[in-house]
């Protein structure tokens, strides 16, 4: 378009010198080129006119700029986020996270701090639940209750489980080592102790293997209404099975999650949390963070996880994921964007689009507020290129502009859009980017 525009413009002076001339004399601007083509008074031949034209509409039109807007800005957009903690896989993910409309928050490791500590060991026995349970010839004590737990647990990877072991080593708790180990996902633990098999998990496993979790179902509401992660323990011999007793663990919220999850409420960003610890458990830890209840999850096993954030993203919303362990994989990949928590697995690094180096659940908003202002920026240079450009072809297509000043301003304005894109580095993601991106948006 650009180049036809000079012809037609080129020919146009050539057919139609002298007209032309007064036109563009009688406008209240500067002097034409030359003085204008010798046929209308100028000081040049016709032809060479025509050519002076063709070369000052070409030249002001030079894209440079335009093709310089959008990779300069999203140069120092990944910067600033870098300098934050925050790397994007690419420009193009830099620019999608502005779409999100809903986060979808991991709970353990994400908003909690995923330290997980035993703050109940509750054997059950007769006297600990008015004698429900069917008597044993082995009472259950605590060390005893952990003491089997721990064995089993002692060949898992999960916070669960390494929280057990601790325990049982600060309370010097002897066990052994369980053999024929075996993780059970979305369920729990098993292994042989003493020639026993043990299994430290959720009812569903207890369930799987012929034990009756129900006696310990008020203890387990007790606990789990105060935010506390629940495992059941239960033994297999072969003279029967019975349930054990349940150890309770304790993770602490993040302090910044509140903040983030009322900063991105503020933002109209919903929010949302999926988890694989039960419903009480859930509600409770939602609640502390102002999440909606409706918006919560519970007990997702691993393989549901991208099932429920594809079914967030089926009503119409762009989600981002956020999560830390190798079970968070899959979502991460699902969503829309997928950010991964930077001490977090290598395999949900590797699944995610943007990755926090620190544990900070704010940065999940810092991300969003890098975004949003890369595309401003973006926005402004290339409202400053196609200003510059509307503005300059017509007075180059007119005769009005020298080819060398043409050159000089189209460098200048190459010039413009990258120290604009170079102001941006000033800005920090600890606010919300504002000045022309403000007017724009509205």
């Amino acid at each position: 378009m650009v180049i036809a525009n000079a012809v037609i413009w080129a020919v146009l002076w050539i057919a139609f010198p002298e007209t032309l001339a007064d036109l563009v004399r009688s406008l209240p601007l500067w002097g034409i080129i030359a003085g204008g083509p010798a046929v209308a008074g100028g000081a040049v031949s016709t032809l060479e006119f025509s050519l002076l034209v063709f070369a000052s509409a070409v030249l002001i039109a030079c894209p440079c700029a335009l093709g310089l807007a959008t990779p300069a800005a999203t140069m120092v957009g990944t910067t600033i986020g870098a300098t934050h903690g925050i790397l994007f896989q690419g420009g193009d993910v830099l620019e999608r996270v502005q779409q999100v409309e809903t986060v979808i928050f991991d709970k353990t490791g994400t908003l909690t701090e995923g330290e997980l500590a035993v703050t109940d060991v509750v054997p059950i026995t007769p006297s600990a639940d008015g004698g429900a349970l069917e008597k044993s010839s082995v009472a259950v004590t605590t060390d005893m209750l952990l003491a089997r737990a721990a064995s089993v647990e002692t060949h898992s990877e999960h916070p669960l489980g390494q929280a057990i072991v601790e325990a049982a080593r600060d309370r010097d708790v002897e066990f052994d080592s369980a053999t024929e180990f075996e993780s059970i996902p979305g369920q729990g633990v098993k292994g042989i102790v003493n020639q026993r098999t043990v299994l430290v998990g959720n009812h569903r496993l207890l369930e799987a293997h012929g034990i009756d979790p129900a006696p310990a179902g008020t203890a387990q509401d007790r606990l789990e209404s105060t935010a506390k992660s629940v495992v059941l323990v239960g033994e297999q011999t072969k003279d029967g099975s019975r349930l054990l007793g349940v150890i309770a663990e304790a993770d602490t919220v993040k302090p910044s999650a509140v903040d983030a999850v009322e900063a991105l409420d503020d933002r109209g960003i919903e929010v949302h949390m999926i988890t694989g610890d039960n419903e009480l458990t859930a509600k409770a830890v939602a609640n502390d963070l102002s999440i909606k209840p409706d918006n919560v999850q519970a007990e997702v096993l691993p393989d549901e996880k991208a099932s429920a954030v594809d079914s967030i993203q089926n009503r119409g919303k762009q989600a981002m994921m956020v999560g830390d362990g190798v079970n968070d994989a899959p979502a991460l990949a699902t969503a829309t964007v997928g950010t991964a928590i930077g001490s977090g697995t290598d395999i949900a690094i590797e699944a995610a689009d943007v990755t926090l180096m620190r544990d900070d659940p704010m940065d999940v908003l810092k991300t969003i507020r890098i975004s949003a202002g890369t595309l401003a920026k973006i926005k402004q240079n290339l409202f400053w290129a196609l200003g510059y450009n509307t503005a300059m072809i017509p007075l180059a297509s007119l005769g009005l502009l020298q080819p060398i000043l043409a050159a000089g301003a189209m460098a200048l304005s190459s010039v413009s859009v990258l120290s604009n894109s170079l102001l941006f580095r000033r800005y920090s993601p600890d606010t919300e980017y504002r000045l022309i991106s403000k007017l724009w948006n509205h």
